[in-house]
């Protein structure tokens, strides 16, 4: 599989080229935005590897400017809650900044691309007998329809493809309503609350709560 790694210091690229390879990945490499976008589209990498300030197009500009789902994971020295929230916003996978460990990184993509694997050939994601239909957007249950409005099924699919990771409200705030959304964080407790409402026993308790601070999706065992 082709990695696109694009950042402004060959040193780094070179570091990241070789774990990469190691690990029997395809690399492609860019040192600017501009050069990166030319790539991506005539390549099609599985994966990127951007830093966000890139020279002639920034990593948020060129996130914005791809036509297509990829999955994305910054790699980037812009430490702040801001930026991370930015890169997110934009549908980041994952976000890690400078300095940084290749061996963590490596560890980072490949549960990246676990993640965005989870879906068959056919758009279809298979949990416990619920099925999560990614080009109708819509989620049965033992094949009888859940009706899920759009945020609804925006949430339950972001927290699917990170099981067992338990994010923040406000997290979940800005990567499902967006950056600029004027709503609190009480709007995400009343979507949780309506979906788990619509999802049958067991799947409802799938989506558990972290008191005080948010929600994560792990498949539980049960009779």
């Amino acid at each position: 599989m082709k990695i696109l790694i694009a950042d402004d210091e060959e040193s780094i690229i070179e570091v990241v080229k070789i774990y990469l390879e190691k690990e029997g990945y395809s690399v492609l490499t860019a040192l600017d935005g501009d050069t990166a976008l030319e790539l991506e589209t005539a390549e099609k990498p599985g994966l990127l590897i951007l830093d966000i300030m890139l020279p002639k197009m920034s990593g948020l500009e060129l996130c914005r400017a791809i036509e297509r789902e990829v999955p994305v994971i910054f790699l980037t020295a812009k430490t702040s809650e801001e930026d991370k929230i930015a890169g997110f916003a934009l549908g980041a996978d994952d976000y890690i900044t400078k300095p940084f460990s290749p061996r963590e990184l490596i560890a980072r993509v490949k549960a990246v691309m676990r993640r965005s694997n989870l879906a068959g050939t056919d758009g279809i994601i298979s949990v416990d007998g619920m099925s999560i239909d990614l080009n109708n957007k819509n989620v049965k249950i033992a094949d009888a329809l859940v009706t899920l409005t759009p945020k609804e099924f925006e949430l339950l699919y972001f927290l699917l493809k990170h099981p067992k990771q338990t994010f923040s409200r406000e997290k979940l705030l800005t990567n499902i309503w967006g950056y600029d959304f004027e709503g609190d964080e009480r709007t995400v407790d009343a979507t949780i609350k309506r979906l788990r409402q619509k999802l049958l026993h067991p799947h409802y308790h799938y989506i558990q709560t972290s008191r005080g601070f948010g929600y994560k999706f792990e498949v539980l065992k049960h009779d």
